[in-house]
């Protein structure tokens, strides 16, 4: 007959207890753990936290980043990036879900500053601030120039230095600013706003002298980027060596390779300008000379064709008489004309008048009534008047009688 053996039964937990064991345990050997891979489904909603999976090609595991270690970073995670995270893995009690906490992340195969700046100028050259048609000329000769830059640095003795020599009569407004460090971006575009609103500067110089790249950062910051391209007035950037390139420099409407070189930029030299000047006033004058000589010569020419007023005078009276005399005898000769054509119509007119033919025997019988001539006895009647007109005077008569 077999024996039964009863055996203790196992304790009983309940899934908090469980989430909450296994919780302890990657606190306790997971604490600190540094993992490359790469960053897939991140999502960043108003809260600043970032949640994303971090995967290779066979495995995937949940993480997050909040908002305070995710503020810190000077690139933008994006999905398919290759990254290095440090963190501590752990539960999230509430799901259940085994989670990746990471409080730093750096990009695999390209330095953070190097990433920081490629995305940023790529983004800015999407939006057009590097854009050749918005970059403005610079002023021909600047009466105040802005210079925003440290005060104890050798880039504003450079440039202090180049615009007296050049130009003693050129005003400079300087706007000492910090140019490296925690901060320096912000107080960059504090100082160009700062000039923009002072009113009398017509042009900025805004830079440093050389350093590392990590000293030059100041000038990759975005918030510098967008100080210079919403400046008034035109921005020349001189950041660092010739070698150097910034975010500020792509943003300006000009680059100088070094402080200096935009001191020389900006104001032409005074002895420059006091040749110029005194090559323009002998051309000036050339020309003056030539022109009075040209004006000269016509005056001269048209005097030769210029006729005195007393001798056109007299030709034009010489004129107006002969015209008179002519008109006279062409007038007389039409009186004649006229007046012996006026008499050949006054014969033919006496030759066809009815009072010749009265002058004949003839004699002219009306109507004494209507006034009508009668040429139709027939037409009469007794005792109608009529009047009778002869070579020499009239007689009213009685009809008595008529024949037919």
């Amino acid at each position: 007959m077999a024996e039964l053996v009863l055996r203790p039964r196992p304790p009983t937990l309940s899934v908090s207890e469980l989430a909450t064991a296994i919780q302890a345990s990657l606190d306790e050997g997971f604490q600190t753990v540094w993992v490359v891979g790469e960053i897939s489904g991140l999502r960043v909603p108003s809260s600043g936290h970032l949640y994303f999976t971090l995967k290779d090609d066979q495995s995937q595991i949940r993480a997050v980043m909040f908002r305070g270690h995710a503020g810190l970073l000077r690139f933008r995670p994006e999905d398919g990036l290759e990254v290095l995270v440090r963190g501590n893995v752990s539960v999230y009690p509430a799901r259940g879900d085994l989670q990746l906490y990471v409080s730093s992340m750096d990009p695999r195969g390209v330095g953070e500053q190097q990433l920081a700046f490629e995305q940023l100028k790529a983004k800015l050259l999407a939006e057009g601030l590097f854009a050749q048609e918005r970059k403005r000329p610079l002023p021909f000769f600047p009466r105040c120039i802005g210079v925003v830059t440290a005060l104890g640095g050798a880039a504003i003795q450079d440039i202090l230095t180049i615009l007296y020599q050049r130009c003693p009569y050129t005003r400079a407004i300087i706007r000492p600013t910090k140019v490296q460090g925690a901060g320096a971006g912000v107080e960059i575009a504090a100082s160009i706003q700062d000039l923009n609103e002072h009113g009398e500067v017509e042009v900025i110089i805004v830079g440093r002298g050389g350093g590392s790249r990590e000293d030059l950062n100041a000038f990759n910051e975005e918030v510098v980027a967008r100080s210079i391209a919403a400046s008034a007035v035109p921005v020349i950037a001189a950041v660092g060596h010739e070698i150097d390139l910034s975010i500020a420099d792509l943003v300006a409407d000009r680059r100088a390779p070094t402080p200096t070189a935009a001191a020389e930029m900006v104001v032409p030299r005074w002895a420059d300008l006091q040749a110029q000047v005194g090559s323009d006033a002998q051309a000036l004058h050339t020309a003056m000379q030539r022109f009075l000589v040209e004006r000269q010569e016509l005056i001269a020419h048209l005097s030769k064709r210029l006729r005195h007023p007393g001798r056109q005078a007299a030709v034009l009276r010489d004129q107006l008489h002969s015209s008179a005399v002519r008109l006279q005898l062409a007038l007389a000769r039409r009186q004649e004309r006229s007046r012996g054509r006026l008499q050949e119509l006054a014969v033919a007119l006496q030759s066809l008048s009815p009072l010749a033919v009265l002058g004949r025997g003839y004699s002219l019988t009306r109507r004494v009534d209507e006034g009508t001539v009668v040429t139709d006895a027939s037409t009469l009647a007794s005792g109608q008047l009529l009047r009778i007109t002869f070579a020499q005077g009239e007689a009213r008569v009685r009809v008595e009688e008529t024949r037919g």
